[in-house]
């Protein structure tokens, strides 16, 4: 069971791929489009390409817990996103995601537009792995 990871974002969506296990997630790309529906249409065809038969969309949720603008848009984009693809879309809880991405990218001495380009795809990565992790921490109980 391949599984999608996406951080959804104004400008830039970063993407990850699971192994076939679903137990290791590793980023793919980040898509730059023009409006949701183009957006859409390409995760979707991403998703069909790598046979993936779950789509894992991170869900900006305020650090207080609380639901805000952000998370509302992440949510009706969720929707757009599982009626196109007509795979179900699972929203996580991408809290300090980005953040994680750039220590990571610290870490690694990544910087300009290298960094730009990887930031998206590595908060990707980082939500889609915090999901598998979850699931199989589950599965163990």
């Amino acid at each position: 069971m391949r599984v999608l990871g996406v951080d959804y974002g104004d400008k830039r969506t970063g993407l990850a791929v699971s192994d076939p296990t679903g137990s290791i997630a590793s980023g793919l790309c980040t898509i730059i489009a023009d409006g949701k529906k183009q957006l859409a249409t390409q995760i979707v065809q991403v998703a069909k390409e790598r046979e993936c038969t779950l789509i894992v969309l991170g869900n900006p949720i305020n650090m207080n817990g609380s639901r805000g603008e952000r998370s509302e848009r992440a949510v009706q984009f969720g929707a757009l996103l599982q009626q196109e693809s007509g795979l179900e879309v699972v929203m996580m809880d991408e809290r300090l995601s980005t953040s994680e991405a750039h220590i990571y990218l610290n870490m690694t001495n990544t910087r300009g537009k290298n960094r730009k380009e990887r930031v998206d795809t590595l908060a990707a990565q980082i939500i889609l792995q915090s999901y598998l992790d979850q699931k199989r921490n589950q599965n163990r109980e």
